[in-house]
């Protein structure tokens, strides 16, 4: 039996890692005098609750101080910053519980900013191994099933005894479902209202990690 956890907003709040970034640029270019601290923060968080992409693009264009070589240390700062971020309290208490098992985490993403979040988090003392799917190239990142057949090879396990708990229907679940394995989607973060039809949606589904215990996992498994 094996455990794997994705990483944003399943095991950690990522909007906290999101603004911890954005602070840390808002004091560079505050010491820059190139923008305010005040006025990099509230154009940072209003554009962001709107869309992610380009958002430091457009914060320097915004004020009138776009270059390439300001814009690469704005982005530089954002994935190197030390983050001030936390396990959520139930999410901590999940790891702790399934100690006695193999568990992974795999993550997509930028593998500079996802291991800056797992040694912020502290997370290596909770599981086996962390796999980063960007190691391994774009075309295996999720909803690839790849990284997950390596567990189980590594494990030595079929993926019918292997649990997923993910968060985004996009592409936690409709990728490695096909393939056997079995999934939980937590109703947490920026996806949690988002309904994409049985194809998308995992096996099971609870509202926080509090849910996901022995029985649970028993239940699912048999």
């Amino acid at each position: 039996m094996i455990i794997i956890f994705d990483l944003d907003e399943v095991l950690y709040d990522e909007k906290t890692f999101v603004l911890s970034g954005f602070n840390a640029v808002s004091d560079y270019l505050d010491k820059q005098k190139l923008i305010s601290k005040k006025a990099c923060m509230s154009f940072l968080r209003n554009r962001f609750k709107k869309k992610r992409e380009m958002i430091f693009n457009e914060l320097l264009i915004k004020f009138g101080v776009y270059n390439k070589k300001i814009l690469h240390k704005c982005i530089m700062i954002y994935r190197n910053h030390k983050a001030k971020i936390s396990l959520y309290p139930e999410a901590k208490n999940c790891l702790m519980q399934f100690k006695e098992l193999p568990i992974y985490i795999v993550t997509d993403g930028n593998r500079v900013v996802q291991k800056n979040k797992i040694d912020a988090l502290g997370l290596d003392k909770f599981v086996k191994q962390i796999i980063l799917t960007s190691n391994y190239g774009l075309n295996h990142a999720k909803p690839s099933t790849y990284c997950f057949r390596k567990i189980c090879e590594a494990e030595k396990v079929k993926p019918k005894n292997v649990v997923y708990v993910g968060d985004d229907p996009n592409k936690d679940f409709v990728g490695i479902k096909k393939a056997g394995f079995k999934t939980i989607r937590v109703y947490k973060g920026r996806f949690r209202n988002m309904r994409l039809g049985e194809k998308f949606e995992a096996n099971y589904h609870v509202k926080s990690l509090k849910e996901v215990n022995w029985k649970l996992i028993k239940d699912i498994l048999n």
